[in-house]
């Protein structure tokens, strides 16, 4: 007989003292640091859908076990396997043939849609590593709440891939040219940055998540999203006068972010960033992983961002499913993904090798989709 705590996510309920119920969602792949699997996607989706017509569940809770993550990312093990087996394949021109790859990010994406739109709160505590996924889950909660030891990034540059997962909807949102900066380079920033950059609401210490959660006990929850949401926004407010956190690097250099990706073109963008001379170590770091990561992915990011700013969110996830399979059928999202995780040797062989090696026409075939508008896999987000 299976233990149930040892399923990768943990459904529980607490009853507030006027009857109403919490949904307590836990993230439980502690070893793992809670990277998303597809197990955990239809997991997550299945319970959130039946709580949102639950006129019972006032409010939900999204936590992770353990301390060191709420979220690393996706699960890219079975990512990898699938796109080996497509490039080995008589299929391997057809992005929708490699059907894991189709499976993971449109479910990924709608679990993602699903808790932007949410009918109710969600507090989402992202304690820990918040990176890729994890922020997938974390950007469209009603309540976001990092700690002293968040850290966020969207590091896909890194693997072959991009911000996806919503990211070139939300990077576009932050202040400045801060989210193309962030997207180009995959810097992680801290609690005092994410609530600059808008990926989080609140700072609240570890120590007092428990007496958040014994507050929410408290409150007088109803039917009224409306009213349920400012319930939740004052004990947040509340617990947070008990931190306070120094700026972070990205607020302390936001002139000089703003200068470097201020330039006329990505080339000359890249060239200012990896050419910049610093004593500031984040700085460095920033620039190094920029200059190391897929030359394909940076002008990929670059790319969406550009045309992202007027599309609605459901628009934006469609554009990045097309995208993230062209990089499954591409050379450098499972070379990213062996030299990180498989083989270790941190030294991928990127396809262009060079930013210079980039040719716009074959950059643009990354957006074409092979489906037509109202047959693709997520056509009906947003309807």
């Amino acid at each position: 007989m299976n233990d149930a705590n040892s399923q990768p996510v943990l459904f529980d309920t607490l009853t507030a003292d006027n009857g109403s119920r919490i949904g307590i969602v836990t993230l439980n792949a502690e070893k793992t640091l809670n990277a998303l699997s597809l197990e955990m996607i239809d997991l997550l989706a299945a319970q959130l859908t039946a709580w949102s017509s639950d006129v019972g569940i006032a409010v939900v809770v999204l936590q992770a076990a353990g301390e060191k993550a709420f979220c690393a990312g996706g699960d890219l093990q079975n990512l990898y396997q699938s796109m080996l087996a497509h490039h080995a394949s008589d299929e391997k021109d057809d992005i929708r043939a490699n059907r894991y790859a189709g499976d993971f990010f449109a479910r990924e994406y709608r679990l993602d849609y699903l808790i932007h739109t949410y009918p109710k709160p969600i507090l989402c505590w992202g304690h820990g590593i918040v990176m890729g996924g994890g922020i997938g889950l974390m950007a469209g909660a009603s309540h976001r709440v990092v700690t002293e030891k968040s850290r966020l990034a969207m590091p896909e540059i890194g693997i072959g891939l991009f911000p996806d997962v919503g990211g070139t909807w939300f990077l576009n949102r932050m202040p400045g040219k801060l989210g193309l900066f962030l997207a180009l380079t995959g810097a992680m920033i801290n609690a005092s940055d994410a609530k600059f950059t808008k990926l989080a609401d609140y700072a609240i210490a570890q120590a007092d998540k428990q007496t958040v959660l014994d507050a929410l006990l408290r409150q007088p929850w109803n039917a009224s999203q409306s009213e349920n949401n400012e319930l939740l926004g004052a004990v947040l407010r509340m617990t947070e006068r008990s931190l306070e956190l120094p700026s972070g690097p990205l607020r302390n250099h936001f002139d000089v972010i703003n200068t470097l990706c201020s330039k006329e073109s990505l080339a000359q963008i890249v060239a200012a960033i990896t050419a910049l001379e610093t004593d500031d170590a984040w700085l460095n770091k920033a620039a190094a992983s920029l200059a190391a990561g897929s030359p394909g992915s940076v002008h990929l990011a670059y790319l969406l961002l550009q045309r992202a700013p007027h599309l609605s969110l459901a628009d934006v996830l469609r554009m990045e499913y097309v995208a993230a399979l062209h990089c499954a059928a591409h050379p450098d999202f499972a070379e990213g993904i062996r030299a990180l995780l498989i083989d270790k040797d941190q030294r991928p062989h990127w396809q262009p090798a060079s930013l210079g090696e980039v040719r716009s026409d074959w950059m643009a075939e990354f957006i074409v989709s092979p489906w037509s508008a109202d047959a693709h896999p997520l056509a009906n987000l947003g309807n």
